[in-house]
């Protein structure tokens, strides 16, 4: 691996023109950056459960769980311990090598509820899968904890730009989010950031998003790339998502500015057929979600994963390769 193409001080204006440049010679850049530090039909295959639905304070436009807006979601507390296992179980049978947990928190809180995510982490780690957590915000304590029962990554997603941010939630600020990457971070998880396209941002948004993901450092060593799933009751529940082309535009830069990252095809999948997934991943995609739902949303059935990693010879990539 050529360790010399990674990148930590992209410039602004070396993103937008990266971004600009014609989408083919885009997507070829990408393609050969994979091949170079990806074992290619390779793929990451995640499995994300919602260990505690709805209820939350915050006011993210685009979320179903959200106390805020009037959505068609069953609110449950957080799951038991014993379920949460079985979940990790099948999630690994059918192929999964992470598994994700997310409960709907604005906040971690260092209770009797963090004490019983702290044993899933123990448990779901014990069956030898990575484990991923989205909790919301969480202090350098409380990462530390989580890492020392065998958390492997944190999700915080940024969304958007931060001049966009506060157009689409008001209850905590971008700085917030960058906090909490930081605590994260100091605690030695690996961190699961990136963003939603179709928000209504502008282009100019989405390459300042991606300019704040690479001139991390290190990067994050997974960066979903969600498309918006409009959902009713919410206020982007009217909002068109975005196209294909938009998708594999963002994957490709994304690839390009992060060469080791994992770039994950993750809420929207379901909407691409399979042509167009695999144009996701020959742009750079090595990650997806597993299962019929990303905690509230769709996703694609099982049964057209299987087909489709046969048709492209895509085979599971194991648990912990990428630390290796």
């Amino acid at each position: 691996m050529k360790t010399s193409l990674i990148r930590h001080d992209w410039t602004q204006q070396e993103v937008e023109e990266l971004y600009r440049r014609p989408l083919l010679a885009l997507i070829m850049e990408a393609a050969a950056l994979h091949r170079q530090f990806h074992k290619p039909g390779q793929m990451q295959m995640c499995t994300l459960l919602s260990i505690k639905t709805g209820g939350c304070p915050e006011d993210c436009a685009y979320c179903a769980q959200s106390v805020h807006y009037q959505t068609n979601i069953q609110v449950h507390r957080l799951l038991d311990v014993e379920a949460v296992v079985e979940a990790a179980r099948q999630a690994k049978a059918q192929g999964a090598s992470r598994f994700c947990m997310g409960a709907a928190w604005r906040e971690v809180r260092s209770n009797r509820d963090f004490e019983r995510i702290l044993r899933m982490v123990r448990e779901v780690r014990a069956l030898g899968l990575e484990v991923c957590a989205t909790l919301g915000m969480l202090t350098v304590e409380q990462a530390q904890a989580l890492k020392e029962a065998g958390l492997t990554a944190y999700n915080h997603n940024l969304d958007t730009s931060e001049a966009y941010y506060n157009r689409i939630i008001t209850t905590r600020t971008y700085q917030d989010r960058l906090r909490t990457l930081d605590s994260a971070r100091q605690a030695g998880l690996t961190l699961c950031s990136g963003g939603i396209l179709g928000m209504g941002e502008s282009e100019a948004d989405r390459i300042a998003f991606l300019h704040t993901l690479a001139t991390m450092e290190p990067h994050p060593e997974s960066v979903p790339i969600n498309a918006l799933v409009p959902i009713a009751g919410t206020p982007l529940g009217d909002r068109e998502p975005p196209s294909v082309w938009e998708m594999v535009r963002a994957i490709a830069v994304a690839r390009i500015l992060m060469p080791q990252s994992m770039i994950r095809l993750a809420a929207g999948r379901e909407r691409l057929s399979p042509v167009e997934q695999a144009l996701c991943f020959i742009a750079g995609a090595n990650s997806i979600f597993l299962g019929e739902k990303l905690l509230t949303a769709p996703n694609a059935p099982p049964s057209e994963d299987l087909a489709l990693f046969e048709i492209l010879g895509i085979e599971p990539m194991p648990a912990f390769s990428q630390f290796s």
